[in-house]
């Protein structure tokens, strides 16, 4: 039976997508970062995203050991709890990949467009990643 180019290599983008090839950070990376400072907790961040927290905890690890610094600490129990928070240099990072794919995005606007406009529409009742 022959897969599907959409079953290969799932569904076609429709906005421009950044990744850094020198260190593991992507677009669900960056939301990850970007949820862990909104909730100041890995676990409530990973339920945001429908990550285990065992999955969200690697990731994190995987970025704290990837650039100069932790991006990501963490403190333990105590009279408040412990809690979750981005380093400076995981708020400049997440700062900086936005910056970087807003630049790409509107330098490539014209090509997205054009490419966006050659996408097969999914069929009725069909959702974009079927």
């Amino acid at each position: 039976m022959a897969t599907s180019l959409r079953q290969r290599f799932g569904r076609p983008e429709r906005e421009m997508r950044l990744r850094v090839i020198c260190a593991p950070l992507g677009p669900g990376k960056v939301r990850l970062l970007e949820a862990i400072g909104e909730t100041a907790s890995i676990n409530q961040a990973a339920k945001r995203m429908g990550l285990t927290y065992a999955r969200a905890w690697g990731m994190v690890e995987e970025l704290n050991g990837c650039f100069e610094g932790p991006l990501v600490e963490s403190t333990t129990g105590g009279r408040n709890g412990g809690g979750t928070r981005l380093t400076p240099l995981g708020t400049e990072v997440v700062g900086l990949y936005r910056a970087i794919e807003a630049k790409a995005a509107a330098a490539a606007a014209a090509e997205l467009a054009a490419l966006g406009a050659r996408v097969v529409k999914p069929a009725e009742g069909e959702e974009a990643g079927d």
